[in-house]
This record gives C-alpha cells, sequence and structure tokens, in this order.
C-alpha cells in the first residue's frame, strides 16, 4: 500500500520540488514561451491583416481595371463611331467632287464637240465653197471658149446691172 498512501515527506519533498520547478520555469520559460506565443499571435494577426488589406486592394484594383476596361471600351466604340462618321463624309465629299469633276468633263467635252463641229461646218463650207467656184470657172471657161458667147453673156450682164 506504499504506492497508494504517500508518506508525509515524500509529498511535502515533491511539492517543493514542484513549486521550485515551477519558479524556474516561471521565471526563465513562462515569460520566453509566452513571448513568443504571443509574438506568433501578434505576427499571424499581421498577416490576417495584411492579407485583408491585400483582399480590399485586390478588390479595389479590380473594380478600377474594369472601370478603366468600360471607359477603354467606351473610348473604343467613340473613336469607331468618329472614324466611320469621317469616312462617310470623305466618301460622299469624294462623290461630290467626283460627281462634279464629271459634268465640268462632260461640258468640256460638250463644249469642245461644238466647237469642232463649228470648225469642221466652216471648214466643209470653205471647201464647198472652193468646190463650187472650181466648178463655176469650168463651166464658165467651157462656154465661153467661142467669143461670140462671151460677147452675148457680156450684153446679158449688162443689161441685167442696168435694169436694177
Amino acid at each position: 500500500m506504499d504506492l497508494l498512501i504517500p508518506e508525509v515527506g515524500l509529498v511535502v519533498f515533491q511539492t517543493i520540488a514542484f513549486l521550485l520547478l515551477l519558479l524556474i520555469l516561471a521565471k526563465f520559460a513562462w515569460k520566453p514561451v509566452l513571448g513568443a506565443i504571443k509574438e506568433r499571435e501578434q505576427s499571424i494577426d499581421d498577416a490576417l491583416n495584411k492579407a485583408e488589406l491585400a483582399k480590399q486592394e485586390m478588390a479595389r484594383l479590380t473594380s478600377q481595371n474594369e472601370e478603366l476596361m468600360k471607359q477603354a471600351r467606351a473610348e473604343r466604340d467613340q473613336i469607331l463611331k468618329e472614324a466611320k462618321t469621317l469616312k462617310d463624309s470623305i466618301v460622299n465629299e469624294a462623290k461630290t467632287q467626283a460627281q462634279n469633276e464629271g459634268a465640268k468633263l462632260i461640258e468640256k467635252a460638250r463644249i469642245e464637240i461644238e466647237n469642232q463641229k463649228k470648225a469642221a461646218l466652216a471648214e466643209l463650207k470653205g471647201q464647198v465653197s472652193t468646190l463650187s467656184l472650181d466648178i463655176a470657172e469650168r463651166v464658165l471657161r467651157s462656154q465661153l471658149d467661142d467669143k461670140a458667147k462671151q460677147q452675148d453673156l457680156v450684153n446679158s450682164l449688162l443689161k441685167d446691172v442696168e435694169l436694177n
């Protein structure tokens, strides 16, 4: 039964040894262990706070990025709209200019054709008059080969002149 009922001296000795151990541990081990635990707890809290701040920063950056993307899309759409408007105006201006140039060229060609037509008519009239004079001269020469015919013609012409 010695194991079940300890002696008083053993209990006192063990209690003194326990208290002495407890004092030594409190003096040398508890403070560093508790400091290390507090330090670890503080570093975990700091890490959690930093993680939360990083999470908030990421959320802010994500929303800012989305806003920038929206602005970029809107700006792109605006630029495309302006480019389309500019393209349409340039095409319309080119069409109008081409039509004006075409009308000018047609008018110029019409005037040129009219001038060439007048020149051709004048040349034709000149050729007809020259040809008519040549024919008249040949006819007169053939008819006026004879002196008597010449005298009759001169007399008839003089009578016409005197009558007028």
